[in-house]
């Protein structure tokens, strides 16, 4: 789930539209149908190439081809503009989708009986983050931010999961106290600033924080404080030159062992797994605050699968998309990704994310914080800025600032 900003306006997305260009073509016999996904998932490319081989297996007259390219929300807002439009686009539940669903880029699905089978809480998510009554496509996985964690060195050093953020510190001093680093961080990428905060976030902004947001009062230098200063705490408990690693570098170095936690997503897991078959992983929720018992895991929609509007093979997208909504293509990907399913009644069942299963089974849960905050705010390079400088007041004066003038535009 890398982050990437936005450079277009929902206004010039709706304006490209009315050409009404749609992407696709057929070979001069006329038999055979070219579609293409574009996704954001490039560390899902591999398990998405299998699923795309068994598709075209059953349907030979149907060509598949697969897009992700990297900073994935910038190339296609600007194909939009272009109005050169993939048939299928595979996003997260995030302000990408909010902008893509209001310029009316996306089919409607909102009566589609294929979303009966999706899990509620995932279609009021998409709901909620663009404003909209509507759905435009459909949840197809879930991802999850939590603490993961290496079993041996825990078991080595015989410390327990931290369930309040007192014992969360705890367990940190009692790493770095043992000569090994507590966690790695890897900020040379701005977006890996965002996982953990977001957990912190969410888990003390305030349970009327979007009310509040969706009746025009932004209070992000009031309630993201705390956050701030918590992710300025755990930077005392890295590495040397946290700013000079990047996500896939931090990934190999957790998966050799050069530290006991890894403040990521579970997207990060089969990349630590491929770099380490061997490793034995865990994942914990957060610990942000010291009542174990008010814990919310952060999990949104990972992937979403909409259908443009100015497809010209609207029915082979769609057969492509029911293909992937089928029970035994998502439990391939959700085992291969470690993602957890939108679709009812498919579970994750890896022990990896153990410790995370209670979370979902009671509801515990919330969503991203980001996913609202609108395009042309750049938190994550604010964040960047906050975990070099540690000035949190600084920080929370630009994000307010920043905020309240994109929102000023509306």
């Amino acid at each position: 789930m890398k982050k990437s900003i936005s450079i277009l306006a929902v206004g010039a997305l709706s304006i490209s539209l009315l050409a009404g260009c749609g992407n696709g073509e057929k070979s001069a016999s006329g038999d055979q149908v070219k579609i293409e996904f574009f996704h954001h998932k490039r560390e899902g490319m591999e398990t998405i190439d299998k699923l795309i081989a068994k598709f075209e297996e059953e349907n030979p007259t149907i060509d598949v081809e697969q897009a992700s390219p990297p900073e994935p929300s910038t190339v296609l807002r600007t194909r939009v503009s272009k109005s050169d439009i993939p048939d299928i686009i595979g996003v997260g539940g995030d302000m990408t989708y909010s902008d893509l669903a209001n310029a009316g880029v996306f089919t409607d699905v909102t009566e589609d009986k294929n979303l009966e089978n999706i899990q509620p809480a995932y279609v009021q998510m998409l709901k909620d983050v663009s404003g909209l009554d509507e759905v435009y496509a459909f949840p197809y996985v879930a991802n999850a931010v939590g603490v993961i964690y290496n079993k041996a060195i825990f078991s080595e050093l015989g410390l327990a999961v931290p369930k309040t953020w007192d014992d969360f510190i705890a367990v940190a001093e009692k790493v770095k106290a043992a000569g090994k680093i507590p966690f790695y961080h890897t900020y040379k990428d701005a977006w890996t600033t965002l996982p953990a905060f977001n957990a912190l976030a969410a888990n003390t902004q305030g349970d009327d924080f979007y009310s509040e947001l969706n009746s025009g009062s932004i209070l992000v230098k009031e309630r993201y404080k705390e956050a701030a200063e918590k992710l300025v705490q755990l930077t005392e408990y890295g590495h040397k030159n946290q700013q000079g690693v990047a996500y896939n570098d931090g990934n190999t170095a957790f998966a050799n062992g050069e530290s006991a936690m890894y403040l990521q997503g579970i997207w990060a897991l089969p990349e630590i797994k491929k770099a380490n078959p061997e490793i034995e992983l865990g994942v914990f929720p957060f610990p942000v605050t010291n009542n174990p018992d008010e814990t919310k895991v952060i999990s949104g929609v990972d992937l979403i699968l909409g259908v443009a509007a100015t497809s010209k093979h609207p029915e082979e997208a769609m057969k492509f998309v029911e293909f992937l909504l089928k029970e035994e293509n998502v439990k391939q990907y959700i085992d291969e990704q470690n993602a957890f399913s939108a679709v009812n009644g498919i579970t994750q069942d890896d022990p990896t994310v153990d410790d995370l299963k209670e979370s979902f089974e009671k509801g515990a849960l919330t969503d991203f914080p980001d996913h609202y905050i609108p395009t042309g705010v750049m938190p994550e390079k604010t964040l960047q800025t906050l975990v070099i400088n540690k000035d949190v007041d600084t920080f929370l004066e630009k994000l307010q600032s920043d905020w309240e003038k994109v929102q000023s535009r509306k």
